[in-house]
């Protein structure tokens, strides 16, 4: 499951978006996925402090960026209630395009995003006239887009998108910036390996390999490929290395859809994930350094048509 991100702003008005906050507000969203929760659960700030043992502070914190997110909404007896549920937070990312009927549409509104045919601000009644969409399907559509990072709720009325890689320039400086950080991550001092996480990751990559990758679309399958990424950085405990490649697939998410390889290359990349977490998993960190810079020096080649650093 790929948690929500945030913008890139250090303080908000409601909100102070350190690293803290930011990774709270995943492990509560991960927490409601994982327990699946139906909507509407009460979320108790003294619970979720004792589950995560961590403060109130950041925890209430953390709501508070959810709210902003869609992912949890004001409670009726005060705090907050789940607004969207397991498969909403995953992004559908277990469901393929054809068991999604509102999955076209989806790409429809990156690629418009992209293409500069969205302004910065929408409205609501904007876009189901753009998209001859009913109210709910829209409100399905931008809580999916708001926990992905790239829309948010301005204040009383509308919504903003937010930054995003849009050109090639800009899209190969991001696989440069992962060619430094991903390996050295590995290589960490402090590097702690998250078995659990490694193994539920290198499963979801398995199961891609063994056919699944021939049924889901390319947004999912971004979802479970930045999941793969950011569980091996986490390994490292380096905050910075960690909020920095959340923001970097943050901003990457709607021109990958289109850079997205074919399923054969697919599988080759996915099987390579494997090996990676088999290589960390067996307690061989400099060989899965090796391995992550290779393979993101292979996939930056074959996505930009340019040589990358070795």
């Amino acid at each position: 499951m790929t948690p929500p991100t945030v913008r890139d702003d250090t303080t908000d008005a409601d909100v102070a978006v350190t690293p803290l906050t930011r990774q709270t507000a995943d492990r509560i969203a991960e927490y409601i996925g994982g327990s699946d929760l139906a909507e509407g659960t009460r979320l108790v700030g003294r619970s979720l402090a004792e589950l995560l043992k961590v403060s109130r502070s950041p925890v209430r914190r953390a709501l508070r960026l959810l709210e902003r997110q869609g992912v949890v909404e004001p409670a009726e007896r005060g705090g907050y209630a789940v607004a969207l549920v397991r498969t909403e937070i995953a992004g559908s990312a277990a469901r393929g395009p054809a068991q999604d009927p509102l999955e076209e549409v989806y790409l429809r509104i990156a690629a418009d995003r992209l293409d500069g045919h969205l302004p910065d601000r929408v409205t609501e009644n904007a876009l189901v006239r753009r998209y001859a969409l009913q109210p709910g399907q829209l409100t399905h559509l931008l809580r999916r887009i708001a926990v992905e990072g790239w829309i948010e709720r301005l204040p009383g009325y509308g919504w903003e998108f937010q930054p995003m890689l849009t050109t090639m320039t800009a899209y190969e400086d991001s696989y440069r910036f992962r060619l430094t950080i991903e390996p050295a991550a590995v290589l960490e001092p402090g590097f702690l390996l998250d078995r659990p996480a490694l193994e539920n990751v290198r499963a979801q990559q398995q199961r891609l390999v063994d056919g699944d990758i021939r049924t889901i679309g390319n947004a999912q399958l971004y979802d479970l490929d930045s999941r793969f990424h950011e569980v091996v950085m986490a390994c490292s405990r380096n905050s910075v290395f960690i909020d920095a490649l959340h923001r970097v697939d943050r901003l990457r998410r709607l021109i990958e859809y289109r850079r997205s390889l074919g399923r054969d290359r697919a599988v080759v990349r996915r099987t390579e994930h494997v090996e990676i977490a088999d290589l960390l998993l067996s307690g061989h960190r400099s060989r899965a350094a090796e391995a992550l810079r290779e393979h993101l020096a292979t996939v930056s080649e074959e996505k930009t048509g340019r040589d990358a650093p070795r």
